[in-house]
């Protein structure tokens, strides 16, 4: 089991990731713990998934890497990410899910995952 994924993320880059983690995707931002707060970023923690954003001196985004976001109702994290102006790619190249990429303010690379109906089933 996996407690947590983590992305890099500019220095200063903190409101910019509330406003994106917590306004368009709703995950709930989460206190980091005293010793590591000075080092800045942002951890947040929503729908079975917990994401800390660090800075990274020289940040350059993660544009292969990244974590793959198992959700239900994919269609409607389209809709919130088309909505903000966030690129949205749908691909079929997963068998049994359905499945889209997109990025966050900074450029890193996020998957989003459901798993498929099965034939003959509605989605």
């Amino acid at each position: 089991m996996i407690h947590h994924v983590q992305l890099a993320c500019p220095a200063g880059s903190e409101d910019r990731l509330r406003a994106f983690y917590g306004g368009v995707l709703g995950f709930t931002e989460v206190d980091k713990p005293p010793a590591l707060a000075g080092r800045g970023g942002c951890w947040f923690r929503g729908f079975g998934i917990e994401l800390h954003l660090g800075v990274e001196p020289g940040f350059r985004p993660a544009r292969k890497a990244h974590p793959g976001l198992l959700v239900s109702n994919l269609d409607e994290w389209a809709a919130r990410l088309t909505e903000a102006g966030y690129p949205v790619a749908f691909d079929d190249d997963f068998p049994g899910m359905r499945r889209f990429y997109s990025e966050d303010p900074h450029g890193n690379r996020l998957e989003f995952l459901e798993p498929a109906a099965p034939a003959g089933l509605a989605r």
